[in-house]
């Protein structure tokens, strides 16, 4: 995951942390954890942020699967 290009989108729609956590039904302390770690968001977790965020597809495959993007 890019965590750099999901803090970004994030700091675009003018949101913060905590805002995004509880949009997508998660605890803000598990968002930040997986933030700072880039541990994996699941599916669940990836649709919600894509639509809370607004992220079109290639640019999500771009946060969420960068391997997949090179």
């Amino acid at each position: 995951m890019d965590v750099a290009k999901l803090k970004g989108k994030i700091r675009e729609r003018e949101l913060t942390q905590n805002e995004v956590a509880k949009a997508i039904d998660i605890a803000p302390s598990t968002f930040a954890r997986k933030l700072k770690t880039g541990e994996d968001f699941s599916i669940k977790e990836v649709n919600s942020l894509v639509d809370v965020l607004r992220i079109d597809s290639s640019e999500a495959i771009k946060i969420f699967l960068p391997t997949l993007s090179q």
